[in-house]
């Protein structure tokens, strides 16, 4: 095993956990984890701490807002009270009136299923990033959150490793190379090892740690 893969499979093991795990999402390819990934890459993609983001997707959920119809079925309130409970107070307003109008986007466009776009984007990666961006607060940033996560399930989008994984390669003395990064881990392992790289990239003394 090369110096290289070492550092990867420290990575795996110290900061591979997926953010979608950490928010109690079990993903895979249905609709309603599906949306609740959306969900979570809308909240990651405001400045705020990831890890307030992450609670505020699994207290959505908890309050039975992780799927479009009970996005939907909620109030307003209902959706900032829910963040507020997860300390998500900065954006609450904005991102509580976000998450419903992009529910209803959802519903309208896609039938409540993201797998239409993925449909609709014929196994381009480019597209399903772009067709993302329609929705109410999610930007490139946020498109980019998604395609880290939903590579998972969503093998067209492989390697997805953005700008802030490639960051924390850097960090760690990887190549910042999508296509060498991809090469030190399992295709199926892509997910986790993009995690931990965003998570070395927004934490020096892991980085120290995994490297040591």
């Amino acid at each position: 095993m090369s110096p290289r893969q070492d550092i990867a499979g420290a990575l795996l093991d110290q900061a591979g956990r997926t953010y979608a795990s950490e928010a109690g999402i079990t993903l895979t390819d249905e609709p309603a984890p599906l949306y609740r990934l959306l969900v979570l890459s809308v909240l990651l993609s405001t400045r705020i701490k990831a890890d307030i983001a992450v609670a505020a997707a699994a207290e959505l959920s908890r309050a039975g807002m992780g799927t479009p119809k009970g996005m939907l079925d909620a109030t307003w309130q209902d959706r900032v009270d829910a963040l507020g409970r997860a300390h998500y107070t900065r954006y609450d307003e904005s991102t509580a009136t976000a998450l419903g109008d992009g529910a209803h986007q959802l519903v309208d466009e896609y039938s409540g299923d993201l797998r239409e776009l993925r449909s609709r984007a014929d196994g381009d990666p480019g597209r399903i990033r772009e067709l993302l961006t329609g929705f109410p607060r999610l930007g490139p940033v946020g498109a980019d959150i998604f395609a880290r996560e939903a590579q998972a399930v969503w093998p067209e989008l492989r390697p997805a490793l953005d700008g802030k994984a490639l960051d924390g390669a850097r960090r760690v003395g990887l190549p910042d190379s999508p296509a060498k990064l991809a090469a030190l881990v399992e295709p199926d392992e892509l997910a986790a090892l993009a995690a931990a790289l965003v998570r070395v990239a927004l934490d020096k003394k892991l980085a120290e740690k995994v490297t040591r």
